[in-house]
């Protein structure tokens, strides 16, 4: 059994004031492409489709562009919402997609049915978990023991009843503990997500989406796919790819990274402003974030920049001022302060004065537009 594994398109993501979706559409065509020259048994999108719970009509046409193309060559797919997915809609008409052998998660009910393929070894058994929070587990199971994200898995995972004398493959849209972020993804405050790897060690393959970065966790079978385009410049100098996976015997696995060429990449340069602007660079459309070495600012330096990179995405600069500024160690009083006092001390100690009475002014407009 031959599938691919990809998540977290994000389709309609919007980075640094950016829209993605050129990008995005490019690179959903290469991921046919390579589905049409791989020839695999089955396609497994494991959640984030989309970027919002609603997502533009551009954004829907997009997918259903990517969804036909895939079923036009006699694949199998199977889709899971992910936590920026809204379930209900993604879900919307799954039974007529079924017909079509596209297999889409439905709104989770505490029953989990796999869908079965076969294949010379026998069968594969396919269990679709789409994203769930403990308050959708707890409300389904009010005799079980639901505390957080750690045993509402565990709690939907024990209420599949699998059978593991079968080869089974999950597809997953979670946090697992220990895996690597790339500081694009969204998270809940205090690792509350994290979710205990053993929970899903039973699988022949767990299809993990959530996290942008592709890597294993705890074992090789437990696997994210990555995103297939960079979010975030903690992504810089990584290879992107989607995951072909192959299980033969029960005891027989392993899985290819095939690799994807963005349309533009996204990088980081550095340097003084004379230098950067005045650089030779034959791939001036990435995706490009600046860091200035002048120990001063250069005025309008953001439009400049951008006269030359016409994706642009941020500045900063690294100097000895940002430097004495990275330095400044947390005041536990700051919990105790007023913003505006948050404010000010901030100002002043990355700036060596105070605010101005205009700064101070805007500060406060500010604080009461954010606070109310």
């Amino acid at each position: 059994m031959r599938f691919i594994h990809m998540s977290d398109l994000h389709i309609g993501k919007i980075v640094n004031r950016l829209s993605m979706e050129e990008d995005q559409e490019y690179i959903l065509g290469k991921i046919i492409e390579k589905t049409e020259q791989l020839k695999p048994d089955a396609v497994v999108i494991a959640g984030d489709v989309y970027d919002k719970a609603s997502p533009s009509s551009k954004a829907v046409s997009m997918f259903d562009d990517f969804l036909f193309a895939l079923s036009k060559l006699g694949t199998k797919i199977f889709i899971i919402s992910g936590n920026h997915d809204s379930a209900e809609r993604t879900a919307y008409a799954s039974r007529l997609l079924s017909r079509s052998n596209v297999f889409v998660s439905p709104v989770y009910n505490g029953k989990i049915e796999p869908i079965t393929l076969s294949d010379e070894y026998g069968e594969v058994n396919f269990y679709l978990l789409p994203f769930i929070k403990p308050a959708i587990v707890r409300n389904l199971f009010k005799n079980e023991d639901i505390a957080d994200y750690n045993d509402t898995v565990k709690t939907a995972v024990a209420h599949m009843n699998v059978d593991t004398s079968k080869r089974n493959v999950l597809v997953m849209h979670q946090f697992l503990t220990d895996a690597k972020l790339s500081g694009s993804e969204e998270r809940s405050i205090g690792g509350s997500e994290n979710i205990d790897a053993s929970i899903v060690e039973m699988f022949d393959y767990v299809a993990l989406g959530h996290i942008h970065r592709a890597q294993s966790v705890s074992s090789k079978n437990i696997r994210y796919s990555g995103a297939p385009l960079k979010y975030s410049f903690d992504e810089v100098g990584t290879q992107k790819s989607i995951c072909l996976v192959e299980l033969k015997n029960k005891s027989e696995f392993s899985y290819e990274k095939i690799e994807l060429e963005p349309l533009r990449d996204m990088r980081v340069i550095r340097g003084s402003f004379e230098e950067i602007i005045n650089k030779t660079d034959d791939k001036k459309d990435d995706y490009i974030k600046i860091i200035l070495t002048d120990e001063s600012d250069i005025p309008d330096a953001a439009k400049k920049i951008r006269a030359v990179y016409p994706n642009f995405m941020l500045l900063s600069y690294d100097n000895k001022r940002t430097r004495k500024i990275s330095s400044v160690k947390k005041d536990e009083r700051i919990t105790k302060m007023e913003p505006i006092e948050v404010i000010d001390n901030i100002f002043e100690e990355q700036n060596g004065k105070k605010q101005s009475e205009k700064q101070r002014k805007l500060s406060q407009e500010l604080i009461k537009e954010i606070w109310g």
